[in-house]
This record gives structure tokens, sequence and C-alpha cells, in this order.
């Protein structure tokens, strides 16, 4: 009888991928995790107890499935790990290593709830993934039949992507319109090189590219095309903007120099690892470099913010948040990697104003929890008389982000948007009141999480693939 490769999470302890010391890995933008040798993966993945209710698979917004690929890894057989990945996931080398796991598959692992320790379950997904790239396992995308149904998709981030994979697979002849020079959105321009090394997601632009995805890039819908001309040359089309507009920040000397977006501090730095020209780079006006740098937000884009500071040469770098560290939206694995790296957290401080233009500093409000607000987190008060001045000579606001207005943008005021200015799409489908325009991603559920823009992409592409098989249909009849 063949030995069981399974169920060995009470003999085997969790063991993540090394991780570079912090001395060493905040002096570049390398990714911090080394990979999985082939047998440390394979007794990983065999620790899982393969549950007859996998949480894991059903807590993963793209209901991966994980049990399967995480037992093909420990029976060696990665092709297959591969194929049953790839299957539900457009991009599981990137899901592998951007997911918060901890707060979704990893998190609802039943070990982990026995007090085993979590299977690791996104590293194991980019070591198959990985694998699967450098065997040369993963092909350029060849559909059976060509089909000539044409559909435009506004954005080249994760969604529109994932929606561009599933339709050219199935023949269609899709076209990628995106305002920046290189596909990938965020992926590509928001974050860092240390958590996503920019490689992986060229070589998945090019995969797209070579499969026959037609991309215009450089392109400004409302400016350099309009909308309506778009929607002319295509039988459907899909936004998939995402949210750019950054949340700003009152108080006196808001408007300072050295105060600046977190969009634009890390789309210089990701530019120059790209080894572009960044004149503001250069400047001095978007780089940390022998700056007593401040960061003003809790969320991953500000813990992004702080240790691209770090890597740029800041003489320090602080982050202040309004509430205290279990309280933060942000991965608790990125703090804890920040503060290795030498950033140090303000809890429980909040910004009112600001000293100096340029600026020398923020001045701030220390605060405490008070009484649990509408949606039940604890909403902070300010603690009377506590101002002090934190020096700074770069302030970096990472509050997040909200939609552009894309009605007034692309002067279409029949594309409706809901009060806080997201497309109103249906959720499954994407579609919205517009015939054959459907919307996918944040811009329809607002700042959210790439896997979620990912499945959202693949959703509304079988819609659109279903709704063009329905019109066929009809016609021959």
């Amino acid at each position: 009888m063949a030995k069981q490769p399974m169920l060995k999470f009470v003999k085997i302890e969790r063991a993540m991928p090394e991780k570079r010391a912090a001395s060493l890995r905040r002096t570049d933008f390398h990714e911090i995790y080394a990979e999985y040798a082939d047998a440390k993966a394979k007794e990983q993945a065999s620790r899982c107890s393969q549950c007859g209710v996998p949480y894991c698979q059903s807590h993963c917004p793209l209901h991966n499935n994980i049990p399967d690929w995480l037992r093909l890894t420990a029976e060696g057989r990665l092709q297959e790990a591969y194929e049953i990945s790839q299957a539900t996931n457009t991009f599981p080398e990137i899901c592998g290593r951007i997911c918060p796991q901890d707060r979704l598959c990893e998190g609802n692992c039943v070990i982990e709830q026995s007090g085993h320790g979590t299977v690791t379950i996104g590293s194991v997904e980019k070591y198959i993934t990985d694998t699967a790239w450098e065997k040369g396992w993963v092909q350029p995308i060849a559909p059976a039949q060509e089909r000539a149904e044409s559909v435009g998709i506004i954005g080249a981030g994760p969604g529109g992507l994932a929606a561009a994979d599933v339709l050219r697979r199935a023949g269609v002849q899709v076209t990628v319109y995106d305002r920046y020079d290189r596909a990938g959105g965020l992926l590509t321009y928001g974050i860092p090189g240390f958590k996503l090394e920019k490689p992986v997601v060229m070589r998945r632009n090019e995969q797209l590219e070579k499969g026959g995805v037609r991309f215009v890039l450089n392109c400004n819908v409302g400016e350099d095309m309009s909308f309506d001309e778009i929607r002319a040359q295509h039988d459907a089309v899909i936004i998939a903007t995402g949210v750019y507009k950054s949340r700003d920040l009152g108080g006196p000397g808001s408007g300072a120099e050295g105060i600046v977006r977190a969009i634009d501090f890390l789309t210089a730095s990701n530019r120059k690892s790209f080894g572009d020209e960044v004149p503001e780079y250069e400047s001095g006006e978007l780089n940390a470099e022998g700056k007593r740098v401040v960061v003003i937000g809790g969320g991953d884009t500000a813990m992004d913010c702080v240790r691209t500071a770090i890597r740029e040469g800041a003489t320090s770098v602080k982050c202040l948040y309004r509430r205290d560290r279990a309280n933060m939206p942000g991965s608790q694995r990125e703090v804890q990697n920040a503060e290795e790296e030498g950033v140090q957290f303000e809890w429980l401080t909040a910004p009112k104003g600001f000293k100096g233009d340029p600026v020398t500093g923020v001045i701030v409000d220390r605060m405490r929890l008070g009484q649990p607000d509408a949606t039940g987190r604890q909403s902070p008060e300010i603690i009377e008389g506590s101002e002090y001045v934190e020096p700074a000579d770069l302030v970096i606001k990472a509050l997040g982000f909200e939609p552009e207005e894309l009605p007034t943008l692309w002067g279409v005021p029949e594309l409706e948007v809901t009060r806080w200015g997201t497309v109103k799409a249906e959720f499954t489908t994407g579609a919205t009141a517009m015939p054959g325009v459907y919307a996918v991603g944040d811009i329809v559920r607002g700042a959210s999480l790439v896997v979620w823009a990912i499945r959202d992409g693949r959703d509304c592409a079988e819609a659109v693939l279903s709704n063009f098989d329905q019109k066929g249909a009809i016609a021959a009849e």
C-alpha cells in the first residue's frame, strides 16, 4: 500500500520560506522571501488535512481548489498542481505573493483552528507557478477557434487583464486600453518590488500579448480617445479602471511643499526600478533619501510607503495611525516586516495640521478609542491638550482611494454611479444599465483586494461570453 503523503500536520510544523535578514532586505527592492526548495514545498503541502469541508477554499474569493493542488504538490505532481491552480486563478503566482492569506485561505485553515499552525498555502501557490514558468509549462493563449466578437477593456489592472485572459482563450478579439505606458495597473506601479517583483507582472503581460490581446497604452479615455469611440469599435466594453483618486487631508498648512500622495510616491519608486527617467525622484520631491519621513494611514498602501522610504535611505520613518495596532486595516504581517526594517509606529495619533513650507513637521493630536461606531469599531477621540509636533521633511498621505468621476471625465452622463462614485453594476456579471457596457473590480466595489478584481474580471468575461452565445443562438434562429 502506498505511503500516505498527507495528514502530516501533527508531526511537521508550519514553516514559511526563509525570510532575508532585515539588515539586507532594507537596502534593495527584491522580494523578502526565498523560494521553497522542492522537498520543503512537498513537506509543507503534506500538512494539509484534506478535510471534508475545506474552509480555505470557501474563504478564497476565487474558490481555488486548494486541497487538490496541495495534495498533488505533496505527491510531486507539480505540473498537474499548476493546471488545477491555473484553472480558477488567472495569476496564481501574483496572489501567492500579495494576497492577505492570513485573512483569507490560511486564516480559515482547519488545522490552524486546531492549534497546529496553518498550511503555508500562499507560499506553495507561488512555488507551483514559479516552477511552471521555469519549466515552460506556461504557454501563450492559443484559442481553439477564433470568434468575430470584439471586446474593449478600459484598464489594464488585475480585473481587466483577468477578463482579457478568459475572453481571449474563448477566441474573442480583445483590446485593452490603459493610461500608463505599461500594463498591470497597481501591480506594475502601485505595489513595490519587495512584495511583487516587476518581471513577474511583465511576463504575464507578454503572455497575453503573445496570445493575441492588443494593448493600447498611454491612452487617457476622455482625452486621447472618447468612451463613445471605444464603444463604437467593440461589441462590448468592460470598465476596469480601478480607483485612483487619493483621499485628501485638510488642516492648516496642508498645501505645503513636501506633502505628497502615496500613489505618486510609489509610482515614482517603481518607475525608477524600471530604469525610467523620473524627474520628480531626481529632484527629491518624491524621494525619501536623507529625509525624516512621516506616513499618514494604516492600510497596506501605508505599509508599502513606509517600507519603500526605508529602502530609499530615509533617516527616519514614522507611521501615524488614529487607532491602535489591533484595529488597523493593514496586514499584521506587513506591520511586523516594517518594524523589523526600522519603521516606528505611532498608534492612536492623528494629524491636525502642518508646520513650514516646505514642510518641517506634522501637528499631531493623541487619540483614545471611545464608543463603537455604526460598524462596531471603536471611534477615535482626541485627547484634549495632547498636541505635539512630529518633525518631518516628507509627509506621505496614504488615506485610501476613491473613484474618479467617470461620467464627467468621459462625457458619459448616462453611466450610472452610486453615491460613493462607484459604477453601478451587477456584482455577478458586471453588467451596467448601458447595453453592452460592463464594469469590474474596484471601480464597482471601491478599493479592495487584487484577488477580488481577478474574480470580478473572470465572472464578467463569462457573462459577456454567455451574452454573445445567446445573441448568436437568436441570430441562427
